[in-house]
């Protein structure tokens, strides 16, 4: 048995293809099935089923799309309510996937339909492809259907991850789609590449604590918000996520992009933040297209506003569509190259960036105020004195909290200087003077600036 696994940072998920060298099982893939395809290809298996843990909320599906291309089962809860033909599965279900062999536990927690699949070869060994149930060092979420449901998935969760350690071989590798940066996990997610259900019962929090209340404590405890695109995923995966096209958006004009911007579009620059705080187009926001830009632009962007990007090459257009195509925004009306547009029509601003020892250094000259635009948790952790904590996707709607300081400039702060540009890029586009500090938040960075408010 092999597993292919596709990783997908940006969002902090992976896919899995599972095969015995000649059929292959593809588990919770995302909707650019273009890179499964190739990847099952490259391996030379043939897909014959897909499967689907639960309707995700933080991505779009690739399985309703790729099961049906490939005219092949799709594996999906037959508890869920769905809109479109899928292979009905159950607790105890099982499948023969070439040589190997599929078994469908339940293990609800994550949602209320949730399962887990376990794969095992004809020598025994195997591998638990537990989505948003069993996570390295913690278990998924409950809190993302509802508050009226969070106790009853949080105590699901619990004895769901637990049957799984009880029932399952110590050597069993475990193999999650969420906990690798996603915000469907819980915040006490371990960093790891692989485990086991044996490394799981001596480390998993879930595993480790023997009583349900306080894990259900301990679990909610560690929650902060989750993003609000998450509200759209699941009715979309529910219905069948339409086909995804990896086209060019249309190259707008000056005067196109102008007119974009005055009629209040979300024009995203992707360029990195030193580039657009040397120069940029007023009015557009910095957002450069990496590793976490679709879950940060999911949770700022009002959803059905049109959306226009401004970029270095069309390699950045097409990888920020790419990722937003995941998140199931596609309302992209065009885009431009900064180095081909006329400053005569598109006004050109430009934003300080400064490190912390150059906060410290200025405020040792002239208090300022400093906004702080990680999350909430985040911010409970360790903290600037005095500083006012409004996370990056809230500042649309909370910015007026700022209008006693709007003729100061207000220092923007993050964890390490990708959201405190964007989120300076926001303040500023809504009439506010900024500098962004652009450098890691530590401890020895807070000492060095709380050092110099306290003078």
């Amino acid at each position: 048995m092999e597993t292919i696994v596709l990783s997908t940072p940006e969002l902090g998920d992976r896919s899995y293809i599972v095969h015995d060298g000649q059929k292959a099982l593809v588990i919770d893939p995302q909707r650019d099935i273009k890179r499964v395809i190739e990847a099952a290809s490259d391996a030379g298996v043939e897909i014959v089923a897909i499967a689907e843990s639960h309707m995700h909320n933080d991505y779009l599906t690739g399985g309703y799309e790729l099961a049906a291309l490939l005219g092949v089962p799709y594996l999906v809860n037959e508890k869920d309510t769905v809109a479109f033909e899928r292979t009905g599965v159950f607790d105890g279900f099982e499948m023969k996937i070439g040589q190997l062999n599929l078994k469908v536990i339940a293990t609800p927690g994550h949602t209320p339909t949730h399962i887990s699949f376990e794969v095992t070869d004809t020598d025994g060994k195997g591998t638990i492809f537990s989505g948003g149930s069993l996570l390295y060092g913690s278990v998924g979420r409950p809190d993302l259907l509802g508050p009226e449901l969070v106790d009853l998935l949080a105590r699901s969760q619990y004895r769901s991850v637990n049957h799984l350690a009880s029932t399952l071989p110590d050597d069993f590798a475990v193999a999650p789609t969420h906990g690798f940066g996603s915000f469907c996990s819980s915040n006490t997610c371990d960093v790891a590449n692989d485990s086991t259900i044996g490394a799981e019962k001596a480390y998993n929090f879930a595993l480790t604590i023997k009583d349900e209340d306080e894990f259900k404590k301990v679990l909610l405890d560690g929650l902060d918000e989750w993003p609000t695109y998450y509200a759209h995923m699941g009715p979309l995966n529910q219905e069948g996520p339409s086909s995804y096209f990896d086209s060019i958006p249309p190259l707008l004009s000056d005067e196109e992009l102008s007119k974009v911007i005055k009629d209040g579009a979300f024009v995203v620059d992707l360029r990195d933040g030193e580039a657009f705080a040397a120069e940029h187009i007023t009015g557009t926001l910095a957002l450069g297209v990496g590793n976490s830009f679709s879950a940060y632009f999911g949770w700022a962007y009002p959803w059905g506003e049109e959306i226009a990007f401004v970029a270095s090459n069309l390699s950045q257009v097409l990888e920020a569509k790419r990722q937003l195509a995941r998140i199931g925004v596609e309302n992209v009306v065009g885009y431009t190259l900064f180095s081909r547009t006329n400053p005569e029509v598109l006004k050109r601003a430009t934003m300080e960036l400064v490190t912390f020892p150059g906060l410290a250094q200025a405020l040792a000259k002239q208090k300022a105020p400093i906004v702080d635009v990680r999350r909430r948790n985040e911010n409970s952790a360790l903290s600037l004195p005095g500083a006012i904590n409004i996370p990056v996707h809230r500042l649309f709607e909370r910015y007026e909290e700022l209008d006693p300081i709007k003729d100061e400039t207000i220092y923007v702060h993050c964890a390490g200087g990708y959201r405190s540009v964007f989120g300076a890029s926001i303040l500023k586009k809504l009439g506010f003077k900024v500098i962004a500090v652009r450098d890691s938040f530590t401890e020895e960075a807070r000492n060095l600036v709380a050092s110099r408010l306290a003078a």
